[in-house]
């Protein structure tokens, strides 16, 4: 008799999400993304998804690379594509739409103009260190 007998399909779909999240800020990481916040919104009853990632990159260019790593890396981890990219042009803000998991990767000006650490604060939130 193994522990994981009596795991429910719910238990295995938390798991899933948080191992998918995971593989974001790893993707994120690897290209030195800063400030990475996860936001659990699942409590919350008028959330927009599931998880929020947000995270800053210090130039357009880096800010391309991190969405384009997390784009390669979810496909190779996960074989899925996001539904929505946005903002890829002028990489100011470049949104990652995976349904359960949205990810923002902002330019340091533009995360704090639109806050949305503050608008969704009643989310559990774990901050990750930066890497040097």
């Amino acid at each position: 008799m193994t522990q994981y007998q009596n795991t429910t399909s719910e238990d295995t779909k938390i798991f899933e999400s948080l191992s998918f999240n995971e593989t974001i800020v790893e993707s994120i990481r690897e290209i030195k993304g800063k400030d990475i916040v996860l936001i659990d919104l699942r409590e919350l009853h008028d959330r927009p998804t599931e998880f929020f990632i947000i995270c800053s990159g210090d130039s357009h260019t880096q800010i391309k690379a991190i969405a384009e790593n997390i784009h390669r890396r979810v496909k190779e981890f996960r074989e899925e594509l996001p539904y929505a990219v946005e903002g890829k042009e002028q990489s100011k803000w470049i949104l990652m739409d995976y349904f359960s998991t949205v990810v923002h990767v902002f330019h340091p000006e533009s995360r704090e103009f639109y806050e949305l650490e503050e608008l969704w604060s009643d989310g559990r939130v774990k901050e990750y260190e930066n890497e040097d």
